[in-house]
C-alpha cells in the first residue's frame, strides 16, 4: 500500500506543499492532508463499493439457490456468503451460520458443526453478544475438537473475555475476565505457529502492553510487509499500527495509519471498523470540526448497516459529543451568517440611498445641462438675430445716409433754381416715407425669415385648423405675423411694437388678442409656445 499510495501522494504535493508548508508543517502532516483527501473521495463515492460487494454477495446467492441442499457445496456456498457479511452486515453474517450449523448438525457432522459453532461464537463475542457467545462455546467438548480446531477454540475464549473484561463495569468481574483471557491466550501461544498471523498479532499486543513499544512496531512492520495493500488484513494491521503510535504521543502517525485503515475499510466495504471514529476524536480534539463531524457521521450509518449493537455504544459517546459540537459551530456560523446578512442588507439600503441620492444630483444635473442647451440655444439665435440684424441695420444707415445726401443735393439744387414751389409739394407729400416704411418691412421680414424659416408653418401650428395667416402674394409677413415676430425677438412690449409698426397701442392690443383667440392651445400659454419656435 505504501508503494501505490505514493504516485497518488505526488498528485497533492505542489498544491498541499504550498498550503502546508506555508503553516510551517512537517512532511507528515502534508502527507495526513493528502490522505484526508483520498479519504473524503472515497466518501464520496463510498456507493460504488457497496455496490460491488453487493453484486459479489448477489452472485455467490444465486450459485447457493443453484445448489441441492444435500450437497456439501450447499455448507460451502453458505460459507462464502457468510464471509461477506462478516465485516458488513452482522445479522446477516450470523443467518447463514445458523444456517450451515443447522446443515452440519442434520447431517451429523460434528467437525463442521464445531467449526461453524467457533466461528459463530467468535462473531457473537466481537459484536457484543457475549451471553450467546458463551453458550455456543459451552456446547464445544473441547477434548473431543480435531486439533487443527484448538487455536480457533483459545482464540474464541480469548476474544469472549477480553471483550467482557474491556466492557464490564464492575472491578472484580473485569479482573476475573482479564484474568481468564490471559489464561486462554497463553494456551492459544503455544499451538500457534511462531511465523503465523495471529501469533504475531499477540506478540505485538504483548510487547505493547509491557511498554516496549519499539519490539511491537518491529512485529508490525513484519506483518506490515507480509500482507497485500487493499485487504481486510492490511486494514486491521494499520489500525494496530495507530495504537502503538497512541502510546508514543505521536499524534501525526497515528492519523496517517488511522487514515490509511479507515481508507480501505471504505474501499473494501467493511462496516465493522474502528478506524474512521477514531480518526474523527483525534480530528475534533484538534479542532478540525468539519472533518470529525463528517467522519463520525459516515462511521455511524455504516456502523448502523452493520447492526451490531457494540458497535452502536461505541461510537455513540464520541457521536453526540461531535455533533453537539458541530451544532454549536453551525449555530456560531448562522449567527454570523445573521450578521453578515443584517450587514449586507445595511450595505444595500446605504448603497440605495446613495444610488437615489446620485440619480437625484444626475437628474438635477441633466435639469441644469438641459437648461444651459437651452440658453446656449437662445443665445445662438439671439447672436444670430444681433448679427443679421445689426448687418441690415448697418447697410439701411448706409443706404439711407446716400439717400439724405442725395437728397440734400436735389434739395440745394432746387434752390438754386428757384424751384420752391415743387420743394413745397416733395415735403407735403407722403409718397417718400411711406417707401423708405415699405422698405424697412422688407428688410426686417427679409431678415427675420432668414432666421426662423419656418416661422410661418410652426406659428399657424398653434392656431385652429381654418383660422391659419397666410401672406398675400408678394408680402413676406402680414401685420399679425409681423406683431409676433417682433415677439419671438423679445420685444414683447406693445407700445415699442406700435412705434415700430406705426400702429396705436390700442391696435397692437387688438390684433395680440384677435390672434389668441384663434388659438388651438390656451392662450396663457400661446406666447411661451411662440417663444419655442426655432
Amino acid at each position: 500500500m505504501k508503494r501505490q499510495l505514493i504516485p497518488i501522494l505526488f498528485l497533492f504535493l505542489p498544491p498541499l506543499t504550498v498550503l502546508v508548508q506555508g503553516r510551517g508543517a512537517s512532511a507528515d502532516t502534508l502527507q495526513v492532508f493528502a490522505l484526508l483527501h483520498l479519504l473524503d473521495e472515497a466518501i464520496g463515492t463510498h456507493k460504488q463499493y457497496t455496490d460491488i460487494r453487493e453484486s459479489r454477495i448477489a452472485r455467490l446467492k444465486q450459485r447457493l439457490a443453484d445448489t441441492d441442499t444435500a450437497d456439501v457445496a450447499f455448507f460451502k456456498w453458505n460459507g462464502e456468503i457468510y464471509k461477506e457479511y462478516k465485516a458488513y452486515v452482522c445479522d446477516s453474517a450470523i443467518h447463514y451460520l445458523n444456517a450451515n450449523l443447522v446443515w452440519a448438525e442434520r447431517r451429523g457432522s460434528s467437525e463442521k458443526a464445531c467449526e461453524t459453532r467457533l466461528e459463530l461464537a467468535y462473531l457473537m463475542a466481537a459484536t457484543g453478544m457475549y451471553e450467546e457467545a458463551s453458550e455456543l462455546l459451552r456446547q464445544i467438548d473441547r477434548t473431543a475438537l480435531p486439533p487443527r480446531l484448538l487455536p480457533d477454540y483459545y482464540h474464541c475464549r480469548y476474544k469472549l473475555y477480553e471483550e467482557s473484561g474491556f466492557y464490564t463495569s464492575d472491578d472484580s468481574f473485569r479482573e476475573r475476565y482479564q484474568t481468564l483471557a490471559a489464561c486462554y491466550e497463553d494456551s492459544l501461544m503455544q499451538l500457534l505457529p511462531p511465523a503465523s498471523p495471529l501469533f504475531l498479532e499477540r506478540q505485538e499486543e504483548r510487547k505493547a502492553a509491557q511498554g516496549d513499544v519499539d519490539a511491537a512496531l518491529a512485529i508490525n512492520d513484519a506483518r506490515l510487509n507480509g500482507v497485500r495493500p487493499d485487504t481486510p488484513e492490511y486494514a486491521l494491521v494499520t489500525y494496530q499500527r495507530s495504537l502503538l503510535y497512541r502510546r508514543l504521543k505521536n499524534r501525526e502517525e497515528e492519523k496517517r495509519y488511522l487514515a490509511l485503515s479507515a481508507l480501505t475499510d471504505i474501499r473494501l466495504c467493511i462496516t465493522d471498523h474502528a478506524s474512521l471514529w477514531n480518526l474523527a476524536q483525534l480530528l475534533y480534539e484538534e479542532g478540525d470540526i468539519e472533518h470529525a463531524y463528517r467522519y463520525i457521521r459516515f462511521s455511524w450509518d455504516e456502523t448502523n448497516r452493520y447492526n451490531a449493537r457494540s458497535r452502536n455504544l461505541q461510537t455513540a459517546g464520541i457521536l453526540s459529543l461531535i455533533d453537539l459540537t458541530y451544532q454549536a459551530m453551525q449555530e456560531k456560523q448562522n449567527d454570523c451568517l445573521r450578521l453578515y446578512v443584517a450587514l449586507v442588507c445595511a450595505l444595500a439600503l446605504l448603497l440605495i440611498a446613495a444610488l437615489a441620492f446620485i440619480w437625484r444630483q444626475m437628474e438635477r444635473l441633466s435639469a441644469a445641462r438641459s437648461r444651459l442647451e437651452q440658453t446656449n440655444r437662445q443665445l445662438l439665435v439671439s447672436n444670430r438675430i444681433k448679427e443679421e440684424y445689426i448687418g441690415r441695420f448697418m447697410k439701411l444707415c448706409s443706404v439711407y445716409i446716400d439717400r439724405l445726401d442725395a437728397y440734400r443735393r436735389m434739395v440745394k439744387k432746387k434752390i438754386s433754381a428757384g424751384q420752391t414751389e415743387e420743394l413745397l409739394q416733395m415735403v407735403r407729400s407722403r409718397e417718400v416715407a411711406d417707401a423708405g416704411l415699405k422698405e424697412l418691412y422688407v428688410n426686417f421680414d427679409s431678415a427675420f425669415l432668414s432666421i426662423f424659416p419656418d416661422f410661418i408653418e410652426q406659428f399657424n401650428e398653434l392656431l385652429q385648423p381654418g383660422e391659419h395667416i397666410v401672406p398675400r402674394k408678394g408680402e413676406l409677413l402680414t401685420t399679425e405675423l409681423r406683431i409676433f415676430a417682433l415677439i419671438r425677438l423679445g420685444i414683447d412690449d406693445s407700445s415699442q411694437i406700435a412705434e415700430f409698426l406705426r400702429y396705436s397701442v390700442n391696435t397692437i392690443y387688438n390684433y395680440r388678442a384677435k390672434v389668441k383667440n384663434k388659438a388651438r392651445i390656451s392662450r396663457d400659454d400661446f406666447e411661451t409656445r411662440l417663444m419655442q419656435i426655432r
